[in-house]
């Protein structure tokens, strides 16, 4: 199958995604002479064979450091390690930090690599589904700290983006499913047709047929491009890409980040709730509504909070100290159907407290 080349144009910060089977070899032709390795203890195999690659090619340098898997990797205490350890090896502003793992690695690694020297050069190797269609591209780097998640960061973009299909192969149902949840995403944004496509063809994607998974990735990509080069710094559309995270980033705060909730999950049950309010406001019908519920549930992605130890009350708590809130005022993405969606800053709280309230009893809002 031939690679897909989908470009991000940014001025001087543009840059290639290459997507393909077994394209690792790419990372050849951008091998810096000093490269670090940033990872996780659960694919660790793919950073040693990024590492081989890199000194196959004629690199003095290659090392990785590797962190345990989990968000909560995404921390001051690993940021600083990572810092340390690029300076107990003595890294120049020529050198290069491979990002090889999920979106916490990404973030953390591309974090590390923009505060370094003052920025040095990174390059994304996400090995997730979830990072290959969404936090591997666009630029958002950044950790987690007690009063939320990806309060401390920066717009910080790649050097290039290499997404090899095959490190799929041997990721967990849960985390593909994760990913899944982001791709459903570009679809209800303002792409309907890819929303039909995926109800008909989610099973080819789930079971990473060859042709399904890499035409899911490159729509998913390209949307997201067309976005950021429109909105790099979130200003104003790119927030759409934020569907379903303003209550997903809440009930993975409010889970604590122990992985009984996942963000691609936590995205699902947002969503859910994104187009439960919209419904309740009479914005979008019950019916789309009940359609991404059901299309989510029969795929085996969560749609209710019913496991989250959380009242309402804290939710919103939570969510009014999310980074997207201005002046406290929380900013919701709503739907006036699949695929036309819109941001609003003017939501009724009472209303939010409401489908809130109800997912946390396992309940629909559009059923009661």
């Amino acid at each position: 199958m031939l690679t897909r080349n989908v470009k991000i144009n940014l001025k001087e910060r543009s840059y290639d995604i290459s997507i393909g089977v077994d394209i690792f070899h790419l990372i050849a032709d951008i091998a810096p002479k000093k490269a670090f390795i940033i990872t996780d203890d659960n694919v660790e195999p793919y950073a040693k064979t990024v590492q081989n690659i890199i000194l196959g090619a004629g690199a003095e340098f290659c090392e990785i450091l590797t962190f345990p898997h989990g968000e909560k990797a995404k921390s001051y205490n690993n940021l600083q390690k990572a810092h340390d350890w690029m300076l107990e090896n003595n890294i120049h502003r020529n050198s290069v930090v491979f990002a090889v793992g999920g979106g916490v690695v990404g973030d953390l690694a591309g974090f590390a690599a923009a505060t370094i020297m003052r920025g040095v050069e990174f390059v994304q190797v996400p090995t997730s589904l979830l990072s290959q269609v969404d936090s591997s591209v666009g630029g958002k780097t950044g950790i987690n700290t007690k009063h939320g998640k990806n309060l401390v960061g920066a717009f910080y973009q790649p050097k290039a983006v290499i997404i090899d299909i095959s490190s799929l192969k041997t990721l967990p149902k849960r985390e593909l499913l994760a990913g899944y949840a982001e791709i459903v995403k570009y679809g209800l944004i303002d792409n309907l047709e890819f929303f039909d496509w995926l109800e008909n063809n989610s099973d080819a994607v789930l079971s990473l047929d060859e042709s399904a998974i890499t035409h899911a990735i490159e729509v998913s990509c390209k949307a997201k491009a067309a976005i950021v080069e429109a909105d790099e710094r979130e200003q104003g559309r790119r927030a759409l890409l934020n569907l379903g995270h303003t209550f997903g980033h809440a009930l993975e705060a409010a889970a604590g980040y122990d992985g009984s909730l996942i963000h691609g999950e936590a995205v699902a049950i947002g969503t859910v709730m994104a187009f439960d309010l919209s419904a309740a406001m009479g914005l979008c019908s019950l019916k789309d509504a009940a359609r991404v519920r059901v299309h989510f549930e029969s795929v085996g992605l969560p749609v209710h909070a019913g496991n989250i130890n959380a009242t309402s009350g804290e939710l919103i708590s939570i969510m009014r100290r999310d980074k997207k809130a201005l002046d406290n005022n929380m900013v919701f993405i709503l739907v006036n159907a699949i695929g036309d969606a819109f941001i609003s800053k003017e939501v009724k709280i009472n209303m939010v407290c409401d489908v809130l309230s109800k997912s946390l009893a396992g309940c629909d809002s559009g059923r009661i």
